[in-house]
């Protein structure tokens, strides 16, 4: 049942950060904020539905440095675009 409570407590928080993304989009908002709320979301992700925060810290810091990476290397590209 504790498992179930974390699940849905992770999908509410999902939906919540994929509703803010929508909300942040709409408005004047930098494009930095929206990636923060992607890593988060992968955070959530992984250690929420994957479950890596039972597994190895290695797979972990894998996936989570692999979001940070992807929403750098798309911020500096957003960036470079002007």
């Amino acid at each position: 049942m504790l498992a179930s409570r974390f699940l849905l407590g992770c999908w509410l928080a999902l939906a919540v950060l994929s509703l803010a993304t929508v909300g942040l989009a709409q408005g004047a908002v930098s494009s930095g904020a929206i990636l923060l709320l992607a890593v988060l979301k992968a955070w959530l992700i992984t250690d929420g539905f994957m479950e890596l925060r039972h597994g190895p810290w290695r797979w972990r810091v894998l996936l989570l440095a692999w979001a940070g990476v992807l929403a750098l290397v798309v911020g500096i590209s957003l960036n470079l675009r002007g």
